[in-house]
């Protein structure tokens, strides 16, 4: 994989890169919530200021034709740190069950491993794709709604819990096939890299 000077530098990876840095000041707060509940809505504005700036990313690289493979890589990844380190302090805080924490990770390490392998084969980044989103949506309605206070309504917080397990499971399947298949296309294609 070759990454050009000229496609590293530009408004979309830029953004992404921004959202990397949320991660620190969102975790301080979520840290404190336990102390001071009113940072919940501070919170909850950087969740709002994260999937933003994921909207803007993409937008300005297919608007300024600058889509390239760090952008399929640094994308992805700032939504995973960002997803991960919060996942990581409410289990800290007891906010989420460990089962739920350890399936997300799960999923996310699998999902690199997996992302690690096809590349070094095809020469490619994966990209994600829309089951992979409405996974990530999902997740994120869990926080959300996990900040805002959702164990306190059983029901609702259980509901996305759950949905949000099952849709992790079905897009790791559906990860692992678009990388068989992908894997396929290169060796039928003879695009495949020889080691």
């Amino acid at each position: 994989m070759k990454l050009e000077l000229n496609k590293i530098y530009t408004k979309s990876n830029l953004i992404s890169f921004v959202r990397l840095l949320l991660v620190a000041p969102t975790i301080y707060f979520i840290s404190n919530i336990p102390e001071h509940d009113e940072y919940r809505i501070v919170v909850l504005s950087f969740f709002f200021l994260a999937y933003l700036s994921d909207l803007l990313d993409g937008y300005l690289a297919r608007k300024y034709n600058e889509i390239s493979e760090l952008g399929k890589i640094i994308d992805p990844l700032a939504d995973k740190v960002f997803v991960i380190a919060i996942v990581f302090q409410l289990f800290l805080s007891g906010e989420i069950t460990p089962v739920y924490f350890w399936i997300i990770i799960s999923r996310d390490i699998l999902i690199l491993i997996g992302g690690v392998f096809v590349t070094n084969i095809t020469g490619k980044v994966l990209p994600s794709n829309l089951l992979g989103k409405i996974t990530v949506s999902s997740i994120g309605i869990f926080l959300i709604a996990v900040v805002a206070g959702a164990r306190e309504v059983s029901w609702l917080y259980n509901l996305l819990q759950y949905l949000s397990i099952f849709l992790s499971f079905a897009s790791i399947l559906g990860y692992a096939l678009r990388g068989y298949e992908t894997i396929k296309w290169y060796k039928k294609n003879g695009d495949i890299k020889e080691h």
